[in-house]
């Protein structure tokens, strides 16, 4: 399997464990404008039972631009029966040098989240 050029994971901070079935959504602006971005779909997937999402976009070529992750967190919680304060979690990032490795984790309770630029 190939590694995607944007990646990402999810770690249920509460259980300790990966987020497994998380639906994720991937956009790119079609502006470089933060304040009005206008985005396109370019992929969805749901994380598998390592809690990650590698290979939606196998290794073609991706654009300097804002990006965004879209998170469904509402939907996992309820799998669960439990509630969360955030029914979705949204993380825009830009990338300013194409070339480069993208992994953009989540850090995940119900009540909290967290991110970084992984490697």
């Amino acid at each position: 399997m190939q590694k995607s050029v944007i990646t990402t994971h999810i770690l249920d901070t509460q259980r300790g464990r990966p987020a497994v079935g998380v639906e994720v959504r991937l956009f790119k602006s079609a502006t470089a404008s933060v304040t009005d971005p206008q985005w396109q779909s370019m992929a969805s997937a749901a994380t598998n039972d390592d809690g990650r999402i590698i290979d939606w976009l196998g290794t073609r070529e991706r654009e300097a631009g804002l990006y965004k992750l879209e998170f469904a967190t509402g939907a996992y919680y309820a799998a669960q029966g439990l509630s969360t304060l955030y029914p979705q979690v949204d993380i825009l990032f830009e990338i300013d040098a194409p070339t480069e490795h993208y992994h953009v984790p989540l850090l995940l309770s119900a009540n909290g989240f967290s991110t970084y630029r992984g490697s």
